[in-house]
C-alpha cells in the first residue's frame, strides 16, 4: 500500500482536512444503545444451556466473575465484533470489543451507521485525544458519573471515503496483530520464568536454610525531613512503591532529593534490594542500580559478601505470595522489620551456584525486557499512525 503526503487541505471545525473528506459528527457515524440489567437473583455462575453470559466492563479483561441469565431476560445482546463503550469508571468511556452474550446497563453498544466502516469506527472512537474530550467533560460536570452521550454526539470526526476508511482500519488493524502478538509471546515468557523460577530455587540436597537477617543486613526507608544544610552533595533518587515492579532494576526516575535541602538519613548502596512491606503493594521489589533513598514503606536489603543479591533477589519474588499472606490484618496490612528479618531463605551455601541461578534468571528477564521494548515501540507507532491517518496528513492510497 502506497503513502502519500496530501497538499490539498480544506478549514473544518476539527482542523485541517483533506478536500475530498467530510466532517461529521459522532452522532452521524453512531447510534447509541444502553444495556439492561436483569434480577441478581436470575444469575448462574457457569455455562448453561437456556443462558446467556450477562457482560459487564470487567468481564472484558477477566472471566474470573462471569455470570449467567436465562436467555429470555436477555433484552439486550452483543456479538464479539460490536462495539462498546463502558459509561461508568474509573476509567470512563473504555471501548471494548470480544465479548458475546448480554450486556448490562454499564455498557452501551454503538452501532455504526452506513456511512462508516465498523472497523474504522473503532479507531475513531479509541483515539486518545476523543478519551481525552470525554475524560475532561465528566470532570468539568457535578456529579456526572459517566458518559455524557449529549456532548459526545457533538464531537466533529473528518471522514474519509469509504474504500480510505477500510484502507485506515486494515493498517491499523495490522499493527495491532503484531502487538497482540508480542503481548501474547511476553506472556509466554513470563510463565516459562516462572516454571524455571520454582524448579531452580526449589530447595535441593546440600542447600541450606537461613533466616534473612543472617545473610542480610535490613533497613527501613524513611520519608527525609527538610533541612537547613548547605553542602552540595550529589541529588539522590528518592524510592517509593509506585517505582517498583516495572523491571527487575530501579532505573532513572524523576524523583530526586537534594541533600541541599533534604536530610537524607538512609542511604542505600547500588545492588540493594528493595522490597514493599507496608500496604496494599507489600511485595512489589527490585534492585537498586545506584545509591539511592527510600520512603518507609520499603526495607532494603543489603547481603553479605557470601551471598548473591540478585539470587535473594529472585528467591523473594517467589515467596512474595507467602509474604504478602503473612501481613498483620489491619487498616494499612503490615510486615515488621522484625518479621521480615525472620524469613527463611533456602540456598547453595557455594556463591558460584547462587550466581549460576541467577544468571540464568538474569538472562530470562533481560530477554523479556527487550521485548516489553519493543511493545512500547509498536504502541508508539500505533498512536503515531491514528494521528496521521484519522486526520488525513498521511492518505493511503
Amino acid at each position: 500500500m502506497e503513502l502519500t503526503v496530501v497538499p490539498k487541505y480544506k478549514q473544518a471545525e476539527a482542523g485541517l482536512i483533506p478536500k475530498d473528506w467530510q466532517l461529521s459528527s459522532i452522532n452521524d457515524l453512531f447510534s447509541f444503545e444502553g444495556g439492561s440489567q436483569p434480577p441478581r437473583d436470575t444469575f448462574i455462575f457457569s455455562e448453561k444451556e437456556g443462558y446467556l453470559r450477562l457482560i459487564q466492563i470487567r468481564d472484558y479483561k477477566t472471566d474470573k466473575y462471569a455470570s449467567y441469565i436465562p436467555e429470555g431476560l436477555a433484552r439486550k445482546k452483543c456479538s464479539a465484533e460490536d462495539i462498546m463503550i463502558g459509561r461508568y469508571g474509573p476509567p470512563i468511556f473504555q471501548i471494548l470489543k470480544g465479548l458475546k452474550g448480554a450486556y448490562n446497563v454499564a455498557l452501551i453498544k454503538a452501532i455504526p451507521t452506513t456511512e462508516i466502516y465498523r472497523d474504522f469506527g473503532w479507531y475513531i472512537l479509541t483515539q486518545p485525544k476523543l478519551f481525552e474530550f470525554v475524560e475532561k467533560l465528566s470532570q468539568r460536570s457535578s456529579g456526572q458519573t459517566g458518559v455524557d452521550l449529549a456532548e459526545l454526539r457533538k464531537y466533529p470526526i473528518p471522514l474519509p471515503p469509504m474504500k480510505e476508511q477500510t484502507a485506515i482500519a486494515t493498517a491499523l488493524s495490522d499493527t495491532d496483530a503484531l502487538i497482540t502478538g508480542l503481548e501474547k509471546l511476553i506472556a509466554k515468557k513470563r510463565n516459562i520464568k516462572q516454571g524455571a523460577m520454582q524448579e531452580l530455587l526449589k530447595p535441593k540436597e546440600g542447600w541450606e536454610f537461613k533466616r534473612l537477617c543472617e545473610i542480610a543486613q535490613i533497613a527501613t526507608g524513611n520519608t527525609p525531613l527538610t533541612s537547613d544544610r548547605t553542602n552540595y552533595g550529589e541529588d539522590y533518587f528518592f524510592v517509593s512503591p509506585a517505582d517498583l515492579g516495572k523491571s527487575k532494576w530501579i532505573l532513572d526516575t524523576e524523583k530526586k532529593l537534594s541533600e541541599k535541602g533534604f536530610c537524607i538519613a538512609r542511604k542505600f548502596p547500588k545492588n540493594s534490594i528493595l522490597f514493599t512491606c507496608i500496604g496494599s503493594t507489600i511485595g512489589k521489589s527490585g534492585i537498586a542500580n545506584r545509591e539511592l533513598t527510600s520512603n518507609q514503606q520499603i526495607n532494603a536489603v543489603f547481603p553479605n559478601e557470601s551471598y548473591c543479591s540478585d539470587f535473594l533477589f529472585y528467591v523473594l519474588i517467589l515467596l512474595s505470595n507467602k509474604i504478602k499472606s503473612s501481613a498483620s490484618e489491619q487498616a494499612v496490612p503490615l510486615i515488621n522489620k522484625t518479621e521480615f528479618s525472620e524469613i527463611l531463605i533456602a540456598l547453595p551455601p557455594i556463591l558460584t551456584e547462587q550466581k549460576a541461578i541467577a544468571s540464568i534468571l538474569n538472562d530470562m528477564d533481560a530477554g523479556i525486557e527487550a521485548l516489553e521494548r519493543k511493545l512500547v515501540k509498536y504502541k508508539e507507532i500505533k498512536q503515531g499512525m491514528m494521528q496521521v491517518l484519522l486526520t488525513g496528513k498521511v492518505r493511503l492510497a
